[in-house]
């Protein structure tokens, strides 16, 4: 099977949507309105196959000058375990190395599939006042959990916060 990725097109909007309501249903992921994926189409790569069917997607989200979170990533059941997320997880962060970020945040349930990519989970990672002043401005429910704030407890329930350091030795970067 021949996958390639590619930058979302507000056509692939329905498609995504697709892939991600199952893992909606199941909990894993948290569903959106249409409107949001509309809204933030620019930050999702699509992978499709040979048929030209999309296959899966993800999406990396700039939450500051050196910090962006990986969000949306699905893969269509017919292609799990073949290397799909792999390649759709090895192309966001290319995406931001190419961005010059440093760090890349992520909200899962699979921690050993980032693991595999040199996603740690955080601990109380030191952020200092003024940029934790900053993104407490922020509506972005991602910055909320990045930040660890109460109100977005229950979105984060057995979920574990993981970043990767892309300029600590982090192969592509």
């Amino acid at each position: 099977m021949s996958i390639a990725l590619r930058p979302a097109l507000p056509a692939d909007v329905r498609a995504i949507d697709a892939l991600v309501e199952p893992l909606a249903a199941q909990k894993i992921l948290l569903g959106k309105e249409l409107v949001v994926y509309y809204e933030a189409i620019q930050e999702f790569l699509v992978a499709v196959d040979e048929h030209g069917t999309i296959v899966g997607c993800g999406a990396l989200h700039v939450m500051w000058e050196d910090l962006a979170e990986v969000r949306t990533l699905a893969v269509a059941d017919s292609v799990r375990g073949q290397g799909v997320g792999h390649l759709l997880l090895d192309g966001l962060l290319r995406r931001a190395a190419d961005l010059g970020l440093e760090r890349v945040f992520c909200l899962t349930f699979e921690v050993d599939f980032f693991a595999r990519h040199g996603f740690e989970p955080m601990g109380e990672e030191p952020i200092p006042s003024e940029l934790f002043s900053e993104l407490l401005r922020s509506h972005d429910e991602g910055v909320a959990e990045y930040l660890d704030l109460a109100r977005v407890k229950p979105n984060t329930l057995g979920n574990t916060r993981m970043i990767v350091h892309l300029r600590e030795g982090r192969p592509g970067a």
